[in-house]
């Protein structure tokens, strides 16, 4: 491949979950796999693998309840460790950032289960406590297991979570805004602690929240966290273009991630913002081997230990719906896709690629590709193929980066770090070394 230099060096994400597996459920069943997951020792080891490599970001998926959609029972998640564990986030982050210095590290948090004071408090917090590099992945959630424990019947409907959300973010960003930098003296000769003209009440009052203030954490070198979103949908794609600057995504292939990637940048500019400040980062796995052979032997053992049940499960619990209600041929009523409210991005790519109104389970499963390999691009081969294959959609302007799922941990980030990116330093589309000390050093945002 004929190599371009590019002004602006890709971004590289690490996508992680506080779990007993990575994005891959099969993930744990690999035998290279750390089983050590409930210690802090565990994410440790990751943090150094992605500072030693340069990563700009780890970033933490996260639910709020176990999957029991399917059958609604757990009995199968519990079993076959289908994303059964799940552990609050902050935590876990900061005991990564105590043993690193530049690493971004990001966590999802809900809009619609959280109090908007608490999680900017919690980021606040946690940006503080690592110098300047906090993200904050915003979602609405998208199933009635986790409205059940938070005491709610049912979800919220989907473009009403994003309503509610426009409000959150406006009291999140102006909590987060109420200090000024300088605010604080601590004059001992005068007795002055802080300028109380430099800091503001909100006052906020809403449709669906308020909340008083004043806020309580100055802010942070990085001024407040990097804000990543997710939303893939016409109502989710509105809310990522007002307020995201990282934006998480998925997409089948190429020519669809250039379309999608020149819409949303000019979604992001009919709201007065500037696209080149947001970007796009679709995930993807990387199997890297020194030799086809090798590539190939990865690749089979990979997946040969995703099952059936997982797809199943994963189905469920996104789509808020039970895909043990149906044979695997019957296709699915206007009225069931209509009541499929979780991840509308998932019913929208299957209902794309497979060109049917009313697709069965077996569509569901072929076409979402929910828990194998198939559900993000693969990029295998040596290390100067997957380089190759990253830039093409890096200099193409299919995305500003990429978000590396994991197949195993840490094996998939250690072979990246150690055989990938290398190349990529060597073509100039990669930093040698981090700008600075905070998250939007890093990422080259300015400090708002």
């Amino acid at each position: 491949m004929r190599h371009v230099e590019s002004p602006q060096q890709m971004t590289l994400v690490a996508f992680l979950q506080a779990q007993n597996c990575s994005n891959y459920t099969a993930s744990w069943r690999h035998p290279e796999t750390a089983l050590d997951f409930m210690t802090p020792e565990y994410y440790q080891r990751i943090a150094r693998i992605l500072e030693a490599g340069k990563f700009d970001l780890a970033f933490f998926d996260d639910r709020l309840a176990m999957p029991d959609i399917y059958h609604h029972d757990y009995a199968e998640t519990v079993r076959h460790g289908i994303r059964a564990v799940k552990m609050d986030l902050p935590t876990i982050l900061m005991a990564m950032g105590l043993s690193t210095k530049h690493l971004g590290l990001g966590a999802t948090y809900s809009t619609t289960y959280y109090e908007p004071f608490h999680v900017a408090r919690v980021f606040a917090t946690l940006d503080l406590m690592t110098g300047g590099r906090a993200a904050w992945n915003v979602v609405t959630s998208l199933n009635d297991t986790e409205a059940a424990n938070f005491g709610r019947e049912h979800l919220l409907d989907h473009d009403l979570r994003y309503d509610r959300a426009d409000e959150f973010m406006e009291i999140v960003l102006g909590h987060w805004a109420s200090w000024e930098d300088g605010a604080i003296l601590q004059d001992r000769a005068t007795g002055l602690f802080a300028d109380p003209d430099k800091v503001r009440r909100l006052d906020y009052q809403g449709r669906w929240l308020r909340s008083r203030g004043p806020f309580t954490v100055p802010r942070s070198p990085q001024g407040h966290p990097v804000i990543i979103q997710a939303g893939q949908s016409g109502r989710g794609r509105e809310f990522a273009a007002r307020w995201s600057e990282l934006v998480f995504v998925i997409h089948p292939n190429i020519e669809f991630a250039k379309r999608s990637y020149r819409e949303f940048k000019q979604a992001v500019a009919s709201k007065d913002r500037d696209p080149a400040n947001v970007r796009i980062s679709p995930a993807i796995y990387a199997v890297i081997g020194a030799t086809q052979t090798m590539v190939e032997d990865k690749l089979a053992l990979i997946d040969g230990l995703a099952k059936p049940i997982d797809a199943l499960t994963l189905l469920s619990e996104v789509l808020n719906f039970d895909f043990g209600a149906k044979g695997m041929d019957d296709p699915f009523t206007a009225e069931e896709l209509a009541s499929a409210t979780g991840l509308q991005g998932i019913l929208d790519r299957v209902m794309r690629l497979s060109g049917l109104a009313n697709p069965t389970v077996r569509d569901f499963l072929h076409f979402s590709g929910r828990g194998t390999l198939r559900e993000l691009p693969l990029f295998a081969g040596t290390p100067t193929q997957v380089a190759d294959q990253l830039e093409e959609w890096f200099v193409g302007e299919a995305c500003d980066g990429f978000v590396l799922a994991a197949t195993h941990m840490p094996g998939s980030y250690e072979d990246f770090a150690r055989l990938v990116i290398p190349e990529l330093q060597r073509r100039g589309l990669f930093r040698m070394e981090y700008p600075g000390m905070t998250l939007r050093d890093t990422l080259g945002f300015a400090k708002p």
